[in-house]
């Protein structure tokens, strides 16, 4: 199948996992001020793109196709924060501390800067 396709279909369903999840969550913690509905979604992604990635490497289950469709499609739609968990992992495990380190800092700090940056670029706008 067209690997463009295995992710659109999977982001899709990722997609769709996220807000009803996020949306069931803040459901029941409607007074919370921590942002839970986005914490559980990273988490939970992070669990089942690690529980995956491990059966993966273990037992060499999945095509090509499905790790496409299973890890960039639906785990990338459910939430990217998977993915740079499990960068951030195999780098750790690799032995390559400093790298996954830098990783997580920039990714934080860089993130958080382009946000804020472009904020302050919108609020500069007239009108």
């Amino acid at each position: 199948m067209n690997s463009m396709l295995l992710v659109a279909i999977g982001g899709a369903i990722g997609s769709v996992a996220r807000f009803r999840l996020s949306g069931l969550v803040l459901h029941q913690a409607v007074d919370w001020k921590f942002p839970i509905g986005t914490f559980v979604v990273n988490v939970l992604g992070c669990l089942v793109a690690g529980l995956l990635a491990g059966l993966a490497e273990k037992h060499d289950l999945f095509s090509a196709d499905l790790r496409l469709f299973l890890f960039t499609g639906i785990a990338g739609g459910f939430t990217t924060f998977s993915a740079f968990s499990l960068e951030t992992m195999f780098l750790l495990r690799r032995g390559e501390l400093g790298i996954a380190a830098l990783y997580v800092l920039l990714s934080v700090a860089l993130g958080l800067l382009a946000m804020w940056l472009a904020f302050r670029v919108v609020s500069l706008q007239g009108g």
